[in-house]
C-alpha cells in the first residue's frame, strides 16, 4: 500500500496536485517494473530499462532542493517511493534508494557548492544515478571502525586515488560513485571523494553472485591512480575527529533500507493471500481463506506489517520536521523493520509449503531478497550491542 506523501518540500509546503502528479508517475510505471522482476532476478542483469522508466517519470529529481531545479521532497516522499517500487521490482528500489540517500545528505560531508550542483542538474537532466562506496575486502563495513585503504595522493590541482571496493550497489548503472577514502599522509584525513564513474582508471569486476537482490549488480570496483579534481572533494578530517555517524545520514540510510524490504514483504503479503483466497483443497471444499489457522496467520504477517508502517512514516515525518532521532535510534527502527519483513515472509513460505517455494511462484524470491535486510549496516548485533552499552550506562548513573 502506498503511503501518503506527507513530507515537506524543503522550501515550502507542497501542493496536493503536485504530489498526486508523483503518485500518479509511480504507479503508473509499477507494472512495467513488476513484470521485469522475475527475469532479472535469474539472469541477474541490472534493470537498466526499469531505472530509466524512473528517469523519465522525473523521480531521480524527488529530494533534490527546488531552487535547484528538484521537486524539494523529504525523507517521507522517498521512503514512500523506494516502497512501493520496491513492491514491483526491489532491485531498482535499492538502487534509488542509494539515489536517495546520497542526494538528501549530500549537503553534510563539505562538498563545494559547484560540485553539489554538477551532480544536482546530472539527475535532473536524465539517467543520472549515484551511490556510495564504502565498504573493503580487508576493512568490511566502515560502520564497525577502521580506516580505509583506498587512498588519495595529492596530485596536480587535486587528487590521485586508488583502491578497492565492494559490495557496489547499481555500479554498472551509476554515473557518480562517492568513494570514501583517507589521504596518503603521515597523519591520514578520511573523507569521500566524488569520482565520476566513467573516469579513467576505473574497472568494474563481476563478483555479485549472491542468494538474493541479484540484480542490484553489487560488484567490486578497482580504482587505479583516478584524477580528482580538488573540487570534487569533500572535508578531510583525521580519524579521531570523526564522528561515529552523522544522524542525518543514519536516519536516511536506515528508513530508505527499511522501505525496500517493507516493499518485498507486501509483494509477499499480497501472494500469500491471493493464495489463500484461491487456493480450495478438495477434502475442504472452500478456500483455506475460510479457515481460522489461516486467518491467523494472516493478521501475524499484517500486524507486522503495520508495524512497520508506523514506523517509517513516524519516524520519516519526525526528520523532515527537523527532529532527527540519533544514530541508534535510527539503526533501531533498521533493525526492527527489516526483522518484521522477514518475519512476515517467513509466516507465509511455512504456511504455503511446497507451493510457496516453488520456482513457479515468487514467494520463494521474495525470501530470497528479504533475507538481504540483515547484511545492510547497521547490522543488528551491533545495534543491540550499542542499545545494551547505552542501557547499562543509564543503569548506573
Amino acid at each position: 500500500m502506498l503511503l501518503p506523501f506527507e513530507s515537506r518540500r524543503v522550501n515550502d509546503r507542497p501542493h496536493q496536485s503536485a504530489l498526486d502528479a508523483i503518485r500518479a508517475r509511480v504507479e503508473g510505471i509499477l507494472p512495467q517494473l513488476a513484470a521485469s522482476a522475475a527475469e532479472h532476478d535469474r539472469t541477474g542483469e541490472p534493470p537498466a530499462a526499469n531505472l530509466a522508466r524512473i528517469a523519465d517519470a522525473g523521480l531521480l529529481r524527488l529530494v533534490i532542493p527546488r531552487l535547484a531545479g528538484g521537486y524539494g521532497y523529504g525523507l517521507s516522499a522517498a521512503s514512500d517511493v523506494i516502497g512501493r517500487i520496491a513492491e514491483a521490482e526491489p532491485a531498482s528500489a535499492l538502487i534509488l534508494a542509494m539515489h536517495y540517500l546520497q542526494h538528501g545528505t549530500i549537503g553534510t560531508r563539505g562538498f563545494s557548492g559547484q560540485i553539489i550542483e554538477r551532480i544536482r542538474k546530472d539527475a535532473i537532466m536524465g539517467l543520472s544515478l549515484i551511490n556510495a562506496l564504502r565498504v573493503e575486502p580487508e576493512l568490511g563495513t566502515p560502520m564497525r571502525g577502521g580506516i580505509p585503504a583506498t587512498v588519495l595522493k595529492p596530485a596536480e590541482n587535486g587528487w590521485r586515488l586508488s583502491g578497492h571496493k565492494i559490495f557496489s550497489t547499481g555500479i554498472p548503472l551509476l554515473s557518480w560513485l562517492a568513494v570514501w577514502a583517507a589521504t596518503d599522509e603521515p597523519q591520514p584525513r578520511i573523507g569521500t571523494a566524488l569520482v565520476r564513474a566513467a573516469s579513467p582508471g576505473i574497472r568494474i569486476v563481476e563478483t555479485w553472485r549472491h542468494h538474493g537482490m541479484r540484480a542490484t549488480a553489487s560488484h567490486d570496483v578497482i580504482f587505479q591512480d583516478v584524477f580528482i579534481p580538488a573540487e570534487n572533494v569533500g572535508e578531510l578530517r583525521p580519524a579521531h575527529e570523526l564522528p561515529a555517524r552523522d544522524s542525518q545520514q543514519a536516519i536516511w540510510s536506515s528508513l530508505l533500507i527499511a522501505a525496500v524490504y517493507d516493499g518485498i514483504a507486501r509483494s509477499a503479503q499480497s501472494w500469500f493471500l491471493d493464495f489463500l483466497r484461491e487456493r480450495v483443497p478438495a477434502n475442504l471444499g472452500k478456500p483455506l481463506a475460510t479457515l481460522p489457522r489461516f486467518q491467523e496467520i494472516a493478521g501475524e504477517i499484517a500486524t507486522l506489517l503495520a508495524i512497520n508502517s508506523r514506523l517509517i512514516r513516524t519516524a520519516a515525518a519526525e526528520a523532515d520536521a527537523g527532529e532527527i532521532p540519533d544514530p541508534q535510534e535510527a539503526g533501531a527502527i533498521k533493525v526492527t523493520v527489516t526483522g518484521n519483513a522477514i518475519s512476515a515472509v517467513e509466516a507465509a513460505l511455512k504456511a504455503t509449503g511446497n507451493p510457496g517455494l516453488s520456482l513457479n511462484n515468487p514467494l520463494e524470491r521474495h525470501y530470497r531478497d528479504v533475507l538481504c535486510g540483515r547484511v545492510h549496516s547497521p547490522q543488528e548485533d551491533s545495534v543491540r550491542i550499542a542499545a545494551g552499552r547505552g542501557a547499562l550506562q543509564d543503569a548506573r548513573s
